[in-house]
């Protein structure tokens, strides 16, 4: 069995090797000699105290052990095999398809929007003329919506399945080794589109299908069981499993759904807005005045308050980065953050959201299964309103928000389509400003300078999660009343991110294949 040490180094040391392999066998008390091989396991920044340290974990293999190789994604050809249908090619969905290839299925994907790279024109149009094309956006097409919106893989689940497996099939099919190395590994916009094409190539060569502009219309249960599917209002198509990996912002497929008397459920989201600092602020205060120190990647933060019986934290914080447009329909505005690979422009945004459940809404009645969604909608849509029915978002300054003040300029934004001064306080609902208030003032406390008015609040940060949970069998993964129907990924309520959705669409189809083997 492999040994493991851990210490620590400078960060101008960690492209040492020689440096790092003496320091790792002093640590293990062990010589050049008692090892066959040896890797950096893991890799974190210290950054707690003002000498700053990056956390190093390595693996050594004694002479007499052989070096575990990567799990190697094993395709079969499945042209002529069973076939199961999956509804969506997000992560959940590629990766459920990838499964099924292994396990002998053959896996047709049917995606309502575009391949992954003829999806950027769309995101032109919504940058540049603030036109939403409402079936390919940042949410819909090839990839899902962390394609074109960062690609972070850092995940909590790791009692959901096989995070490793996960990572490892995305170095297969062509990211760097180091996103199993770091502790918060991150691809990037810029990377992800040439992965995601290797997966769908993969999936045709073995036998599968992949299928574009194929929009889920319709669905047919005969006894409890589903039995069909149609595509674009004109083609039915008969499957006995289904996969369900629309995503968290596919609200048709549960309007659809509930019509068909299939179970759907309100859930716990999370909504606030995004906030953007400069990144040269961040490191300093991340690292303690060494900002310029060219050893340490571009700095993030994490938070977290309780504000008045509610959650406030930090989501999808993006070093380096830059806020996106990522409305599904023209009556809306949404806002999200992405980093290229290198994380190098000038500004660090992130999502500060309050944590609610269907009982903190006004609107709230048992078994209502839109009063998530409907607080959603009213949210983006009054934002769209204020930002004069354009792509156009409210903003305003940090403090002045938190004074209730409008703000008469602003610093350059990322944002491309531009902002438009508003008092958040009157725009947003009084239980979502009054919690962000007290929590932007408590989080100035936590990271001295946080607190500024050079940040800017972008409205709304709404996609966090959906709204709504499709419920499930905790044994069989299908619907809790309709036999082959397996709800997947964040669309379902199941994942949180890249990572968790893969994994939840690896474990879909393994329960289709226990299915089948009973």
């Amino acid at each position: 069995m492999s040994r493991l040490v851990q210490f620590t180094i400078l960060p101008s040391q960690q492209e040492d090797k020689a440096l790092i392999l003496k320091a790792a066998l002093k640590k293990a008390k062990l010589t050049a000699s008692d090892i066959s091989d040896w890797r950096i396991r893991k890799r974190s920044i210290d950054a707690r105290q003002t000498k700053i340290k990056l956390n190093i974990q390595v693996e050594f293999w004694m002479v007499d052990e052989k070096r575990s190789q990567l799990s190697p994604f094993v395709p079969q050809n499945v042209q002529d095999s069973k076939a199961i249908a999956i509804i969506g090619a997000g992560p959940a969905g590629l990766y459920a398809a990838l499964r099924a290839i292994e396990a002998g299925l053959k896996p047709i994907v049917f995606e309502r929007g575009k391949d992954v790279r003829s999806r950027r024109f769309d995101l032109a149009k919504i940058n540049k003329e603030q036109i939403v094309n409402p079936e390919s956006n940042y949410c819909f097409g090839e990839g899902g919506a962390g394609t074109y919106s960062d690609g972070k893989l850092y995940t909590r689940s790791k009692k959901r399945g096989n995070v490793l497996k996960a990572m490892e099939w995305l170095v297969h099919f062509g990211a760097d080794e180091d996103i199993l190395v770091d502790a918060h590994p991150h691809i990037g916009t810029n990377k992800l589109p040439k992965i995601i094409s290797a997966m769908r190539e993969s999936i045709i060569e073995h036998g599968g299908e992949v299928h574009f502009n194929s929009k889920l219309t319709d669905l047919k249960v005969v006894d409890g069981s589903i039995s069909a599917i149609e595509i674009n209002s004109n083609s039915w198509f008969d499957f006995d499993d289904v996969v369900l990996a629309t995503g968290h912002s596919a609200r048709d497929i549960f309007y659809l759904l509930h019509d068909k008397g299939i179970k759907i459920e309100a859930k716990p989201f999370a909504i606030g807005v995004r906030v953007e600092h400069a990144q040269q602020l961040i490191n300093n205060i991340q690292y303690h005045g060494d900002d310029e120190n060219p050893y340490l990647p571009p700095a993030s933060y994490s938070l977290v308050e309780q504000v008045d019986g509610m959650g406030v934290y930090s989501f999808c914080m993006c070093p380096g980065g830059i806020i996106a447009p990522c409305a599904t329909e023209q009556d809306e505005v949404v806002t999200n953050g992405w980093s290229p690979s290198k994380r190098n422009n000038p500004y660090a945004n992130s999502g500060i959201v309050v944590s609610v459940s269907p009982t903190d809404l006004p609107n709230y009645k048992p078994n209502d299964p839109f009063v998530c969604l409907d607080f959603q909608k009213e949210v983006e849509q009054n934002c769209w309103e204020a930002g004069g029915r354009t792509q156009q978002v409210p903003a305003q300054r940090m403090m002045d928000f938190v004074n209730g003040k409008l703000s008469s300029d602003f610093p350059k934004t990322s944002y491309q389509p531009g902002i438009v001064s508003s008092d958040l306080n009157t725009i947003l609902p009084d239980l979502l400003a009054k919690r962000l208030r007290k929590a932007f003032v408590a989080f100035g406390k936590k990271m001295k300078g946080y607190y500024t008015n050079e940040a800017v609040l972008h409205a709304p940060e709404s996609r966090t999660s959906s709204p709504v949970s499709v419920p499930r069998n905790p044994e069989t993964l299908e619907h809790i009343t309709t036999k082959g129907l397996y709800p997947c990924g964040e669309g379902a309520g199941y994942a949180g991110g890249i990572i968790s959705a893969a994994i939840d669409g690896i474990n879909c189809v393994d329960a289709i294949v226990n299915k089948r083997i009973k």
